[in-house]
């Protein structure tokens, strides 16, 4: 699915939240203001409530379903969207090493992280390598703490 779209640049808060928002759904960006998502109930109710936000703030969207020409050309999108999940996901693990240095605060570390994983994968489509290794990392994690809690 495309989300074509266009805001006015001022004011810039309406630009920046449905930024957010895109971002938090996991969308790739192809080209300012196109966005594109795997076809999907939930995928297409969200872009519809972000597509609603937009022309609410005076500007224009558009979603589009389609395909795409080749099956290199979905293999090198999904690539994409794969190499930001995957940098998420290595992101959380360097935090799971920081939060594994702490002397104290973990508990709660622990509970940040877990739900950095859950809005990681949530937005992870295409699950690169990367996913399981965060995973394992949060779960030694817990082991950890739960061991010094004994």
């Amino acid at each position: 699915m495309l989300l074509l779209f266009r805001l006015p640049r001022e004011p810039s808060t309406p630009r920046i939240a449905v930024w957010r928002k895109l971002k938090a759904l996991g969308v790739a960006q192809l080209l300012d203001g196109v966005v594109a998502l795997p076809l999907g109930s939930r995928n297409r109710e969200q872009l519809e409530w972000v597509a609603s936000e937009i022309t609410d703030a005076g500007g224009d969207a558009t979603i589009w379903i389609g395909r795409l020409a080749s099956t290199a050309q979905e293999h090198e999108l999904i690539l994409r969207m794969q190499a930001l999940v995957a940098a998420d996901y290595r992101a959380l693990i360097g935090e799971v090493e920081n939060v594994r240095a702490q002397p104290s605060g973990r508990r709660r570390s622990l509970g940040r992280v877990r739900r950095e994983l859950r809005r990681i994968r949530a937005r992870d489509y295409f699950p690169p390598p990367e996913r399981e290794l965060a995973q394992q990392a949060v779960d030694e994690l817990a082991i950890a703490i739960e061991e010094v809690l004994v």
